[in-house]
């Protein structure tokens, strides 16, 4: 769980103490966590964004969590979260300044990394605003990672280092890979069909670059928000975030008020059968095999020689439509020879049957939804 995205920068706590970036919502977040099966069903991090700290280091020049909105400091909450099972994340900035405006982290790579050590945090959202050259930034991401392994704690490292690297030269993943855990590529998310349209449609374009680089340890990050159980989605678009994020391998983070959450929505994030796709061994990403008009076909190869696939309706207007394809389209022909099992596991799980490697499959999948299945 992460608070960007649906708590923002929110520091006023007289005015909205249900909203503010506060000790007191981290700790609510983390019971409800426990109470209602978010951390049985895989969600294991609580994670602080932007907008914590104090607008000034101390007087050593270590960052310092704001006074008054974390008055037990961040070892507290760390302490606190980790006797619930959970573990807790924070966040950072490459540059002078992190995006919203409080002390970044350069010239302090190794001090800040000792500090996040001694207060117990697990993983480290380092972001990339207000670097002065795309020499510092990436000095500052190597220098970074190269300090939190020297603290001797395992903390997971997540980095922006290719969004701020694209709009002027081309990645290059296979350094990322080598400092970062997981590494994001594009646009903030937004609690709106656009902004997920936008990520699929970006995904699509560079997979030929980005799915042969992601494996355990290193993954591809569609900027980390699932936006489910906010405002901006239908229910068939939340199906398609869940479903494709799983396609995509990707980190799986929700930003989202776990006090106020629809049955139907924490059945959509809590379901077993998505997780697993997602969180699948073999840890290969999926790509897009095909798409017209109107529909998209992702494959994902899975262990124990397994596929999941998703289609996808981009249709804005009108009613569910009807999609065919041939099984010979998935693994290279390889997915269904000479015959294979197949599951339908969103929106709604149940079994299609056996199907021979010559067979076709039909399905009717809803506007902006989209259809899972594993093969």
């Amino acid at each position: 769980w992460l608070h960007w995205e649906r708590f923002l920068c929110a520091t006023d706590c007289a005015a909205e103490p249900r909203r503010c970036v506060s000790e007191q919502l981290f700790v609510e977040m983390a019971d409800r966590m426990v109470a209602e099966g978010w951390r049985d069903a895989g969600y294991e991090f609580i994670c602080i964004d932007d907008c914590w700290m104090a607008p000034t280091r101390d007087k050593q020049g270590r960052l310092q969590a704001d006074p008054k909105r974390f008055p037990g400091g961040i070892r507290k909450l760390a302490d606190y979260v980790h006797s619930k099972g959970l573990k807790l994340g924070i966040y950072s900035d490459v540059g002078s300044k992190t995006c919203a405006g409080f002390p970044g982290s350069y010239n302090h790579y190794d001090l800040d990394a000792q500090t996040f050590a001694s207060w117990g945090v697990d993983l480290l959202k380092f972001d990339g605003c207000n670097s002065e050259s795309l020499e510092l930034l990436a000095e500052g991401y190597r220098r970074m990672s190269v300090a939190l392994n020297r603290t001797g704690r395992s903390i997971v490292y997540s980095c922006e280092w290719p969004f701020y690297l694209r709009p002027v030269q081309q990645p290059n993943y296979t350094e990322i890979k080598q400092y970062c855990n997981h590494w994001r590529n594009f646009y903030d998310i937004y609690d709106s069909w656009s902004s997920i349209k936008s990520i699929l449609d970006w995904t699509a374009l560079h997979q030929d670059t980005i799915v042969k680089i992601a494996g355990p340890g290193g993954w591809n990050d569609p900027d980390m928000a699932l936006v489910i159980g906010n405002f901006g989605l239908s229910w068939d678009q939340s199906v398609t975030q869940m479903a494709m994020w799983a396609i995509m391998a990707a980190p799986l983070f929700m930003s989202n008020d776990l006090r106020h959450i629809s049955p139907e929505a924490k059945w959509l994030l809590q379901n077993k059968e998505v997780i697993a796709i997602n969180q699948d061994p073999l840890g290969k990403q999926g790509y897009q095999l095909s798409k017209d008009k109107n529909f998209q076909l992702w494959e994902r190869p899975l262990s124990d020689r397994a596929y999941a696939v998703a289609v996808l309706n981009q249709q804005e207007i009108g009613g569910p439509q009807k999609f065919t394809f041939p099984l010979t389209l998935l693994g290279n022909g390889l997915a269904c020879n000479p015959a294979c099992s197949i599951r339908q596991v969103l929106p709604a799980s149940r079994d299609c049957g056996v199907y021979s490697w010559i067979s076709s499959l039909s399905v009717e999948v809803n506007p902006t939804g989209t259809v899972l299945l594993k093969v």
